[in-house]
């Protein structure tokens, strides 16, 4: 990953940790990171300082530890280890664990999209991977994501193996098993482009949250992914106003997977536009009462998932290769701190836009 010597000279030092602090201060419960811990920490050591640390990273989340190829390779053969590596380092750190993710379309194993389904066999096995999974972790997860990325953006189900199979009510399926193996836990619906108001957004809303809510089937949270563009990100009141319509159901919600990319290499202009895109969406947070944290898809610039998915962008998290941190890092610590404050608005960015590029889910 590029990035220009003249930025270096603007980026932050590496100092005391202070962001779930900061977080905690501002009447959230968290502000956290994903990660793969499991080949990250034992490479680096400052890596592991500081995702260790409580005060800069209150919750973790498995970045792919959870997902169902790491799951259940073969059907009904089960392999929680890769998962248990960050439930076990929150837990040594005490740190909240944000558990990630029971049904997703993608990141299957080969033996669900291969097999010749029908639809009482399908449920049959979708019921039994929430379950084991699900189980496995009770008592630990603090949220689950449940269903993922179920919906398009124009606001119709995503045709995937589930919807094609057994129909829109996967994912009722999916939520009642989630609860009936781990009752404790908060239970959310995850997604990516649902930070402003859009389709996606009201399908959200008329599709998922209220239909579980009608059949009394427990549903607690809406996870916002939040894998931004500098040059396009939403307005904070634009992510208010989307939180505002999610908490008004009775639910909360979160930023689940935060990232800002950039145009490669990463330059003063650029870093100045991002500094504003994850104030914003962190102010947001700050500012609506059912938003309760923050988590960041990693925060260190090598292990993002940006440039192996968008070929000339990157820089999208909060720290440079050599650990220095990215204005952006004071851009959330300033939304943590002053976002409550009567009056307070995201500082505005002067400079040039990049060419616009549209949101995707993560790798």
């Amino acid at each position: 990953m590029r990035f220009s010597l003249s930025l270096l000279a603007f980026a932050a030092p590496l100092a005391s940790a202070q962001l779930h602090a900061l977080a905690k201060k501002a009447g959230l419960q968290y502000f956290g990171t994903a990660s793969d811990i499991v080949s990250v920490a034992a490479l680096d050591k400052t890596y592991a300082k500081i995702i260790s640390d409580k005060r800069e990273f209150g919750q973790l989340t498995p970045a792919n530890g959870q997902k169902w190829f790491a799951i259940e390779p073969q059907e009904n053969l089960f392999n929680f280890s890769y998962g248990d590596v960050t439930s076990k380092y929150a837990k040594k750190n005490k740190q909240l664990l944000r558990c990630h993710n029971l049904v997703w379309h993608s990141q299957l194993a080969d033996w669900v999209l291969q097999k010749t389904w029908t639809k009482k066999t399908l449920t049959a096995a979708l019921i039994n991977h929430v379950t084991n999974e699900a189980k496995h972790w009770k008592g630990q997860c603090y949220h689950w994501d449940v269903v993922n990325e179920a919906l398009e953006d124009d606001g119709s189900f995503r045709n995937t193996t589930f919807l094609h199979v057994i129909g829109p009510e996967y994912i009722a399926i999916a939520f009642k098993a989630a609860h009936a193996a781990d009752p404790h836990a908060k239970l959310y619906y995850n997604d990516y482009n649902l930070e402003r108001p859009n389709a996606k957004v009201d399908a959200v809303i008329n599709k998922i949250v209220k239909p579980l809510q009608r059949q009394r089937i427990p549903i607690h949270g809406v996870g916002m992914q939040a894998h931004l563009t500098a040059s396009r990100a939403p307005t904070i009141d634009q992510t208010i106003d989307v939180m505002k319509n999610f908490t008004n159901l009775g639910v909360e919600c979160a930023l689940t997977e935060l990232d800002v990319r950039v145009t490669d290499p990463a330059t003063p202009e650029n870093m100045a536009q991002q500094k504003v895109a994850f104030a914003a969406a962190t102010g947001a947070c700050v500012q609506v009462k059912g938003c309760v944290g923050v988590t960041v898809w990693d925060f260190w610039d090598p292990v993002s998932w940006i440039p192996g998915v968008f070929a000339g962008q990157g820089s999208g998290t909060l720290f440079f290769p050599n650990f220095t941190r990215h204005p952006a890092y004071d851009g959330v610590a300033d939304a943590l701190k002053n976002g409550t404050r009567k009056g307070w608005s995201v500082p505005h960015y002067d400079g040039d836009d990049e060419e616009e590029q549209e949101d995707e889910d993560e790798d």
